[in-house]
């Protein structure tokens, strides 16, 4: 449990809670610095699909490794140097792309994002678990992941619209300025995430191994569920809108609505998912709420629905999944500290969600082929398979890990 009384003032909650969803959304708002913009930097550089995706390939991979390296810079220097570090890579990203005269730059374009970008899930959640009280965990959870969904949404408007009224270069400095004010917000309320008195920020418990979580099964199963969970993302957000034109016959732009569609149910879901949390049994809600949207793209895949039906099934399955997002982050939390206690929110944290990363990165390449070869449906199969074996290991943990009776956080 968080060091701090269950009576800690709302209004401190509510300040801490604000930052970290602000910086988070920023986030996720550079995880899409660069795919906005790939019709120009195509046209620009003269690039192949594949080629510019690698830029995205090279953001991913940078961040996985990066983001378990940063949890324990996060346990041994604390959040607020480290997140201004992360927010640094994506000023110098965006400043960079604004410049960038070859395709070698745009790849160390994306490097510099995904380096920005490892430090935001340990450093958010070290923040969230050290400084926010128990009963509202929940709804801080479902704040951070709510702010990503909304960084996600700004990003694709926010870029294509700078960029065809003025030029992509144009849209590159607007992005470098949105982090230049994320990062001035970071450093004039840093007080807000110091460590409270007395903590410490020793590497590990007394005694332990620094490395010593790695032997710890809930923890492999976190950074399991992770990547599962991620790689269904993935794959919706990246072939929904083209399985559905091709499946279901849609015009381009409502087969897009229909992954709008997703993304803004997923934000609904998360909403109330901060409620339900607060009532435990985060492992039995995540195998619900997984359950019903595996279903749901079961249904898809069948080709059966009628059109109309698809944006509101696409819909459920943002939804269901959303819901799901804080027990899952109330879940992992009661890996980190089952044994290891606070000082190592940061590495635990970072490692397990470095699963995430992973999952986006393999993605493309898992369903790529099957996109190539025409069958749209297998990938919607796919993604109900991955969404039901995370369900095993979201059960597992919550198997392993004792139960904390009386605490908001438990699980039961």
């Amino acid at each position: 449990m968080s060091t701090l009384a269950l009576d800690t003032p709302p209004r401190r909650d509510l300040a801490v809670i604000t930052l970290i969803g602000a910086v988070h959304g920023v986030s996720h708002f550079f995880h899409l610095l660069l795919p906005p913009l790939f019709p120009w930097l195509m046209g620009e550089f003269g690039l192949s699909f594949t080629r510019i995706g690698l830029t995205m390939t090279v953001f991913f991979v940078v961040s996985g490794v990066g983001q378990a390296a940063a949890g324990f810079l996060v346990d041994r220097w604390g959040a607020a140097r480290v997140l201004a570090g992360g927010i640094t890579c994506f000023i110098l990203a965006a400043l960079l792309l604004a410049t960038a005269a070859s395709f070698p730059v745009l790849l160390l374009v994306g490097g510099l994002a995904g380096l920005g970008n490892a430090v935001f899930h340990p450093a958010d959640f070290t923040v969230l678990n050290r400084h926010v009280s128990s009963p509202r965990l929940g709804h801080a959870f479902s704040v951070h992941g709510l702010s990503g969904n909304l960084g996600w949404a700004l990003a694709p408007v926010f870029m294509t619209g700078i960029a065809t009224l003025a030029g992509w270069r144009v849209a590159a400095l607007a992005a470098a300025l949105l982090a230049v004010l994320a990062l001035g917000l970071l450093l004039s309320f840093r007080h807000l995430l110091a460590d409270p008195p007395g903590h410490s920020r020793k590497a590990a418990p007394q005694g332990e191994h620094p490395l010593a979580f790695l032997t710890v099964l809930p923890v492999w199963m976190c950074f399991a569920f992770f990547f599962l969970i991620t790689t269904a993302f993935g794959a919706i957000q990246n072939y929904a809108a083209p399985i559905i034109e091709h499946l279901y016959g849609l015009a381009r732009p409502l087969a897009a609505g229909s992954l709008s569609a997703y993304l803004l149910g997923g934000a609904g879901g998360i909403a109330l998912g901060g409620f339900l949390a607060k009532k435990g049994e985060h492992d039995r809600i995540i195998a619900l709420m997984l359950g019903g949207a595996a279903l749901l793209a079961l249904l898809l895949a069948t080709g059966w629905p009628p059109a109309w039906s698809i944006p509101v099934l696409m819909a459920g399955i943002g939804f269901l999944t959303g819901v799901a997002g804080p027990s899952r982050d109330l879940l992992v939390r009661r890996a980190a500290v089952g044994r290891f206690g606070e000082a190592a929110y940061g590495r635990i944290y970072g490692f397990v969600y470095s699963g995430l990363d992973a999952g986006l990165a393999l993605a493309p390449l898992i369903f790529g082929a099957f996109m190539d070869g025409g069958q749209e449906s297998r990938v919607l199969v796919g993604i109900a398979l991955l969404q039901g074996l995370a369900i095993f290991t979201a059960l597992g943990v919550g198997r392993y890990l004792p139960a904390q009776p009386g605490s908001q956080g438990a699980s039961r």
